[in-house]
C-alpha cells in the first residue's frame, strides 16, 4: 500500500521519489488507518485510501517548505509564511476519505424532558 501511495504522491506532487516522501506516506497511511471506523481496513476504501493519504503525505512535505514572504535589509527583519496549501492538501484528503472514517466531531446525547 505504501508504494503505491508514495508513486502516486510523486505524481501528484510533481516530486521525486525520496526517502522523505517515503516516510511521509508511511505517516499517512497510519494515520488514515487509525481513523478508519471501526471494522474497516484501508483496502475497504478503495482508491479514496491510496489518494487520501497521498495528498496527506504532500502536505507533511508543504509544511517543511516555508517561503520567505519578505525581507528588509534596515534593522534586518526576514518573515516566512507558508501558502497554505498544507492545510488545503490536508483538507482535500480528509473529504475523499469523510465516508470511511470514524466521527469525531459533534456528538448529540439527548435532551431532558419535562
Amino acid at each position: 500500500m505504501v508504494e503505491e501511495v508514495l508513486a502516486l504522491a510523486a505524481t501528484l506532487g510533481k516530486v521525486e521519489e525520496s526517502g522523505e516522501l517515503r516516510l511521509l506516506c508511511e505517516a499517512a497511511v497510519r494515520e488514515l488507518t487509525g481513523a478508519l471506523r471501526e471494522g474497516m481496513a484501508p483496502e475497504d476504501c478503495g482508491a479514496a485510501f491510496v489518494l487520501g493519504a497521498a495528498w496527506l503525505a504532500l502536505a507533511g512535505l508543504e509544511t517543511g517548505r516555508e517561503r520567505v514572504e519578505s525581507f528588509t535589509a534596515g534593522a534586518v527583519s526576514v518573515r516566512t509564511g507558508g501558502s497554505g496549501r498544507d492545510k488545503a492538501l490536508r483538507l482535500q484528503a480528509r473529504q475523499v476519505m469523510k465516508p470511511f472514517l470514524r466521527d469525531e466531531g459533534f456528538i448529540f446525547r439527548g435532551v431532558r424532558g419535562n
